[in-house]
């Protein structure tokens, strides 16, 4: 096992650096240019209207007559480019075993080593959710480092913000673990990659159409977006405990359907 893990580790560092990297440097940007996002909103939303009803599908909550600037952190967390980066780290990461390892065809040399076939699919899956949380503190960092650059009003507590970071963790979880899913039935990584990308984006389509349209509302909760809501989180100050567990299970749910898949399934590289 510990081969394994050395040999996951060696695969995946370089990557889960950049991906980190990059998002450090995202999140810092964000937080440094955020207060002169909100001293021209209210010019934005005079001449686009509909600019306001964008943020609040984005935030997944009504807005009142203001935007305060407690509401602008949480653009921080709810950004396209933050959300993106953390998926496709997911994704490509979780798609590495067995379909990466099919399309290479390295799967019959891994299978091969004295470890069972679930052994190397969770060993696999640790090495992912450590790199998560490496994501997801690499995130907070780069907002931390330039959070003393806006106001005081502006500027969230650690506290206001861990709640937030859970749940975002969470987010990144059910994720990876559909990921996981879809690459235990696939020969092909590209194809697992495609498949896990569109269900990701049509569970974040879902959750944002579901804030304009009427009938798609009763299928909002089939979005991971729908059980992630920071504007909620830092308006009441309370931690997100059914939306936690509930990503947590279906994280869960598709991490062990996913390691069934690969134990039991036939697999050949011919």
């Amino acid at each position: 096992m510990r081969g394994l893990f050395h040999k996951t580790l060696h695969e995946v560092w370089r990557m889960t650096l950049l991906f980190g990297g990059a998002l450090l440097g995202i999140m810092a940007l964000l937080t440094y240019v955020l207060p002169q996002f909100h001293e021209g909103m209210s010019e934005v939303f005079d001449q686009l209207p509909f600019a306001k009803s964008f943020i609040a599908a984005l935030l997944g909550t009504e807005l009142g007559e203001d935007i305060n600037a407690r509401t602008m952190q949480v653009l921080l967390w709810v950004h396209p480019t933050v959300l993106a980066l953390l998926w496709a780290h997911a994704i490509v990461f979780c798609t590495r075993m067995p379909a990466g390892e099919i399309d290479r065809g390295t799967i019959d040399f891994l299978l091969g080593l004295p470890a069972s076939r679930r052994a190397v699919y969770f060993g696999e899956v640790a090495v992912w959710l450590v790199a998560g949380l490496f994501m997801v503190f690499m995130g907070l960092l780069g907002h931390r480092l330039t959070s003393n650059a806006m106001p005081a009003e502006m500027r969230p507590t650690l506290r206001d913000v861990l709640p937030v970071i859970a749940n975002l963790y969470c987010v990144y979880v059910a994720v990876g673990g559909i990921a996981l899913f879809v690459s235990a039935s696939s020969n092909h990584r590209g194809r697992a990659v495609g498949v896990a990308f569109a269900v990701v984006l049509a569970s974040f389509l879902l959750n944002f159409v579901a804030q304009f349209w009427e009938p798609a509302k009763p299928f909002a909760f089939a979005s991971v977006m729908d059980y992630y809501r920071p504007a909620e989180i830092m308006r009441s100050g309370t931690f997100p405990t059914r939306d936690v567990a509930t990503l947590l299970a279906v994280g869960g749910i598709a991490v062990v359907a996913g390691g069934e898949i690969v134990a039991r399934r036939s697999i050949c590289t011919v």
